[in-house]
């Protein structure tokens, strides 16, 4: 009888930083193909917050728990060519919301010219997971707020450290900071006033 091939998925990303929603992702794909390579690669249209190496350890450190998942770097490198090289049947990429999927359909028609071999299979992400990204993460962080629920608590001080910064320096002069804090504060009175007013 011959012997059943493995197939290999290549789940690609920024991964800037790893959220809870990657690594849904990344779990429901280690189960559904005999080997995962996770791809941390270059976002040419966004400034990374970590490198690239620093991404690859804080993904290697979330998913030490699956023994059928690697981490890679993609540099200097066409996706197409790196899923050819290594052998890779299918490409995971997971779906948000309709924006996502028109971008992601148009990359792998993309893919699939480059890389005919190759099937990119499209995950759903879970209902709790429809809005995080890592964007919404580090706008979130960068004002100090509580990024607890949205990134695995290994990596927490890490991403923290990195993101969160001293307040800048106000662009808004002291005179017109204080008016428009006069300002809003009357007109909170205001409507306080008009909400506890009786209509006859």
């Amino acid at each position: 009888m011959p012997e059943t091939r493995r197939r290999i998925a290549v789940c690609p990303g920024s991964f800037d930083p790893v959220t809870y929603g990657h690594l849904d992702i990344i779990s429901r794909a280690s189960r559904l193909f005999d080997r995962v390579i996770v791809l941390v690669s270059t976002n040419i249209d966004k400034r990374p917050s970590f490198t690239l190496t620093e991404r690859l350890l804080m993904i290697e450190k979330v998913t030490a728990q699956y023994q059928n998942v690697v981490v890679d770097i993609l540099e200097a490198e066409l996706l197409a060519d790196y899923v050819r090289r290594v052998g890779a049947d299918v490409i995971v990429k997971g779906l948000r919301a309709v924006t996502d999927f028109e971008y992601e359909f148009q990359m792998a028609l993309g893919n699939r010219k480059l890389c005919p071999e190759a099937e990119t299979v499209f995950l759903t992400t879970s209902a709790e997971n429809m809005y995080l990204s890592s964007s919404i993460v580090k706008q979130i962080a960068v004002f100090g707020g509580d990024i607890s629920s949205f990134v695995p608590a290994e990596i927490l001080p890490v991403i923290e450290s990195r993101l969160r910064r001293l307040p800048a320096p106000s662009e808004v002069d002291p005179e017109t900071r204080a008016r428009l804090v006069q300002q809003v504060q009357q007109f909170a009175k205001t409507i306080g006033k008009d909400e506890n007013h009786e209509c006859i």
